[in-house]
């Protein structure tokens, strides 16, 4: 029988007396701040023992990193805890025994690590902003700072910091009754929209399983419907070109007004518009705008009328070697159009907000020719709308430029006659050689 007097650090074995030291010497050497330093750089990684699973990996190029060495479920893993000197040898155990009180609690460390990176990188801004990156090619400039707008200026503030996959429908729907509380019931509606679209981007990426905002459609109050302010009648219309005759602003933006009823693009497309893009000496003169510039995203030709073509020959004085169809360098081009916008220059002609837009000559034009019987084909594909039929949509494209190069020059002499008396148009059908219709303008006094 073995007995201890703990004090004395004397044993009594039967008849004979063991004598042993009170102090037990470690059973590992632990590292120092002077071994760390004076560790040198080697042909090979190797190591530095600490204690209870805590290394120091020196590697080839003279990195040295702190490794912890554990068992989760029966399985031996590593967890990286950060570099000499940043995280030094004190901060390296504090960190080392940390992960010691997860093992114990049966967590794992690394995993433990993981989600929590998880949900820094998975939260409502972070995956917005990986949505906005993916969508930069996608979307035009003004389209694309708009969404992000929509989620930024409206939704972030609120719930940014939320895991995306932990955000209820009850949540997103406070914050858009807040939007909506001030007023302006579109953005709300807007902002809903842009926001199932990330959501559904968070679904494909596995950080979201439902769309919530989808969960919200009629929750809110109704949207008012707005339209585009627009002339349409032919006789006030002529009164309009007469006021756009007499402009005396800047130059870029007196041709833009114009131009615009001539060719009734969007005022964006207008405004970036390129010397580039535009052919003046040709048989069949023509502006063709690039698919990024493009609300659809798809390339678009706009076939120049003999007065569209004098416009921009008149401006192109101005412009000088500008890339732009503006007087001024690109940057300051952008400027011109914020300060010296169509917009502008209709409320310079004494037109108001309600009575007419930039984006009017759009209505204008669809409105008059539609009234006048011209084929709805000609006047949606010259407007670039969308064709959800991408085979009718290859074939109108490919099949009815020639109608539309008819259909621009007689409208622009129909819009001339404006100016001084009113005319109709009216449409006629003709067969050609292979059999499909091609739809005429007339113009008549």
């Amino acid at each position: 029988m073995l007995s201890v007097d703990s004090v004395a650090g004397v044993g009594v074995y039967g008849g004979g007396t063991l004598r042993f030291s009170n102090s037990i010497p470690p059973t590992m050497t632990t590292l120092t701040e002077l071994q760390i330093r004076a560790a040198k750089r080697a042909a090979k990684a190797y190591k530095l023992y600490d204690e209870r699973g805590l290394f120091m990996l020196v590697t080839p190029a003279g990195g040295r990193l702190w490794r912890f060495k554990y068992r989760h479920a029966g399985v031996e893993k590593l967890l990286t805890l950060g570099a000499y000197p940043d995280v030094s040898l004190k901060r390296a155990r504090q960190k080392r025994d940390d992960a010691r009180r997860n093992v114990a609690d049966g967590i794992d460390p690394g995993v433990k690590r993981r989600s929590e990176r998880d949900a820094h990188t998975n939260t409502f801004a972070a995956v917005a902003d990986e949505w906005l990156l993916t969508k930069k090619n996608s979307l035009t400039p003004a389209t694309w700072a708009r969404d992000r707008r929509q989620i930024f200026k409206w939704v972030v503030p609120y719930l940014g910091n939320k895991p995306i996959g932990s955000i209820g429908a009850p949540e997103l729907l406070e914050v858009l009754k807040r939007i909506e509380a001030k007023g302006v019931i579109d953005t709300a509606h807007r902002s809903r929209e842009v926001c199932g679209r990330l959501f559904r981007y968070a679904i494909a990426t596995g950080r979201a399983k439902h769309d919530i905002a989808a969960d919200l459609i009629g929750a809110l109050a109704p949207r008012t419907t707005q339209h585009h302010a627009a002339i349409i009648d032919p006789v006030k219309v002529g009164e309009l070109l007469r006021a756009i005759d007499g402009y005396d602003g800047q130059p870029a933006t007196a041709a833009a007004l114009k131009l615009a009823p001539y060719v009734f693009v969007r005022p964006a497309e207008l405004r970036a518009a390129e010397w580039s893009e535009i052919t003046l000496d040709a048989d069949q003169p023509e502006w063709r705008i690039p698919a990024e510039r493009m609300k659809m995203r798809e390339a678009h030709i706009v076939p120049l009328a003999r007065q569209s073509v004098n416009i921009l020959r008149t401006l192109q004085p101005i412009t000088g070697a500008s890339s732009t169809c503006s007087p001024r360098s690109e940057a300051a081009a952008v400027r011109s159009a914020k300060t010296h916008s169509m917009a502008e220059g209709i409320r310079r002609l004494g037109y108001s907000s309600e009575e007419m837009t930039a984006h009017g000559f759009r209505t204008l034009a669809s409105t008059l020719l539609n009234e006048q019987g011209v084929h709805p084909d000609l006047i949606e594909l010259q407007l670039a709308h969308a064709e959800r039929n991408t085979v009718r949509a290859a074939y109108n494209r490919a099949q009815r430029l020639a109608e539309r190069r008819v259909m621009m020059q007689i409208w622009a002499d129909y819009i001339d006659r404006l100016r001084t008396d009113t005319a109709t148009l009216r449409v006629t059908g003709t067969e050609n050689s292979s059999n499909s219709h091609i739809y005429c303008i007339k113009s008549l006094t």
